[in-house]
């Protein structure tokens, strides 16, 4: 009897234990997102007409390999290699005559028929290095370069586009590695109406099973972003799948990018478009080598980090900038027109994620400062890429110096797949960073504490008391929202200067304002007069092109509470993170090169993050 008794004690026990264990992990069962991955979402190939014209040889293959931690060759013929892989990337080459210049250099007998390709073929294979060079400026004068573009493009039938477009996806599907390196599949829908950019890039949730079946939209069959989007639903309703599209920065747009009351061919901003852009594009690339796109100093002139990388001289055709188009083109403003524009119309097209991509036509996903590869192969790395002009804007010419190096795209995800990434995008927890690994955490609610801040687990108080980047608050009436926000510095990168968090609202009049909130810094710093926080200093060696850490702060974090809510208005909130002061690519290139500069030219920058908002709306 005892014996038995004992047997099943300790069978008790067993299956006590076994429960136990089941139980013991904290982790087990949780929802969240635990992982913060890398990404560029705007590369392109030598499948773009433009990347090749400009000399890229570097096609979809070498894209995958280099962005996935390879070394490769660039199209210059250096060795060219990321510090640390990517996670993620999408080639976003142009729909328009997508790989045509391909076929033209490898002389497929489908394009041979006309003259004029025949003869770039016999340049290409038997010309020498200098007829070919010749060749090729050509093409720098945009006039002949949108003349060959439209004959590439009435040459490209929709059989040559099916081939092409499954060879592409064929050789993302092969570098696709779930949970190792995720090819999420996609394009560049390129609509430039008079040179004023309103390019978007597509992308999938699902493989090229599905994405096979309709091919990419050329924007010469309508530049109106309205024909995009219903090319998107039709795709939905085709195939079963899932896509969305993301804006570029509009600092190129002449004041198209952000419309509030009179859009695209003098159209008026109605309920379909608020309705269709708010369904479509969940998202917006804010930072990219053409510049930056948070926000512009004659758009926020209290902000002392406005003028970040800031292109502003106009269109690609020579339109020059003026100060009227200014709001229409960045996003910080555009957040602020959202909120308006829901008050009136009952849909805030504009709220939106950010992140940041490169937009390099080198197929090169560069965006360190050391590392840069430049934006297409006529600027790679070299001793007078500085002055070489890049391109056209406004009335005058961008010149090398004038590129940014930017930006990447940092996706809270559960696992890195196409779905989980996708679907993180589409629910904008996301942020976007100028080059720089830092990863940043940003969560709204109503209690959080000083205390959170200081806890191991930022993320399991955020997700437990609020909502991250990307969400909304409900609740008026419980007091003034706070915000968790954490950052640390990228490990093989700069410590920290400060976190700002960046609040615009609607005021009781119905206009809006912005103010930018210092909530926690580095150092024994204390705020002036004016409110504002002294430089952090800075221990670059330009020189010697280094600087050291012996400044700022490798984490910050902090629980912020609004000091000036009001709970009737509707608000939205991010989150800003800047490094220390580092040298720009052109301090490296500087050195490397042994090369005097022009005094124009800046050799110090200061890498800065930039989360997804979270609104607040007191009709919710």
């Amino acid at each position: 009897m005892g014996r038995h008794y004992t047997k099943a004690l300790f069978c008790l026990w067993v299956v006590a234990a076994v429960k136990g264990a089941l139980a013991y992990s904290p982790y087990a069962g949780e929802d969240v997102p635990r992982h913060v991955f890398w990404g560029d979402t705007h590369l392109h190939s030598n499948l773009s007409t433009d990347a090749f014209v400009f000399g890229v040889t570097l096609g979809p293959e070498e894209a995958f390999r280099f962005a996935s931690g390879e070394q490769v060759e660039s199209s210059r013929g250096g060795p060219a290699r990321l510090t640390r892989p990517l996670d993620f990337v999408v080639l976003a080459d142009h729909a328009e005559s997508l790989g045509m210049m391909n076929l033209v250099r490898t002389g497929d007998e489908r394009v041979m028929g006309n003259e004029q390709l025949a003869g770039w073929h016999r340049t290409f294979t038997r010309g020498s290095a200098e007829e070919v060079m010749a060749l090729r400026r050509q093409f720098l004068d945009r006039k002949a370069r949108k003349k060959a573009f439209s004959l590439l493009e009435s040459l490209s039938t929709p059989e040559l586009v099916a081939d092409i477009w499954g060879q592409t996806l064929a050789v993302a599907e092969r570098h696709n590695r779930p949970g190792v390196f995720t090819t999420l599949l996609g394009y560049e829908w390129t609509s430039a109406p008079g040179g004023s950019n309103l390019h978007r890039v597509v992308i999938f949730r699902d493989g090229p099973d599905a994405v096979g079946q309709l091919a990419p939209l050329s924007s010469t069959r309508g530049d109106d972003p309205l024909q995009l989007w219903a090319h998107l639903a039709l795709y939905e309703e085709q195939t079963g799948g899932q896509v969305l599209a993301i804006p570029h920065n509009g600092n190129l747009s002449n004041g198209l990018m952000f419309p509030v009351a009179e859009r695209l061919h003098g159209r008026p901003v109605d309920a379909d478009y608020l309705e269709r852009r708010a369904r479509w594009e969940p998202v917006v690339e804010v930072t990219q080598i053409k510049g930056d796109g948070e926000t512009h100093p004659l758009l926020s002139p209290d902000d002392e980090f406005a003028d970040y990388e800031s292109w502003d001289l106009g269109n690609f055709e020579g339109v020059p900038k003026t100060p009227d188009m200014l709001p229409y083109e960045y996003a910080r403003t555009a957040l602020r027109s959202g909120l308006q524009l829901e008050r009136s119309n009952g849909t805030n097209p504009y709220r939106f994620g950010m992140i940041g991509s490169t937009d390099s036509h080198t197929a090169l996903a560069t965006a360190a400062e050391n590392n840069f590869f430049g934006k297409h192969s006529g600027v790679e790395p070299g001793p007078q890429r500085w002055k070489h002009i890049v391109g056209r804007a406004g009335e005058g010419m961008v010149k090398g110096w004038q590129m940014a190096s930017s930006g990447y795209a940092a996706v809270w995800a559960r696992e890195n797949t196409r779905e989980a990434l996708w679907d993180a995008i589409k629910r904008r927890e996301v942020y976007a960073t100028t080059g720089s690994r830092m990863t940043v955490r940003f969560f709204g609610g109503w209690d959080f504490t000083p205390a959170d801040a200081r806890r191991p687990d930022v993320a399991a108080v955020g997700y437990g008391g609020g909502v991250p980047m990307g969400g909304e608050l409900s609740g008026a009436g419980q007091g003034a929202p706070t915000f968790l926000v954490a950052a640390s510095r990228d490990s093989l990168g700069a410590n920290l200067d400060r976190i700002q968090i960046i609040k615009g609202w609607v005021g009781e009049g119905g206009e809006t304002r912005e103010k930018v909130y210092d909530v926690i810094w580095a150092g024994e710093r204390k705020p002036g007069p004016d409110g504002k926080l002294s430089p952090v200093g800075s221990t670059v060696d330009l020189d010697q092109a280094t600087w050291s850490n012996r400044i700022g702060a490798p984490q910050l974090s902090a629980a912020w509470r609004d000091p000036d809510f009001d709970a009737r208005n509707a608000a939205f909130y991010y989150a800003r993170v800047i490094e220390i002061p580092t040298p720009r690519w052109t301090a490296y290139d500087r050195r490397r090169y042994d090369q005097a500069m022009d005094d124009q030219v800046p050799m110090i920058t200061q890498e800065r993050a930039y989360t997804s908002p979270i609104w607040y709306n007191p009709d919710r």
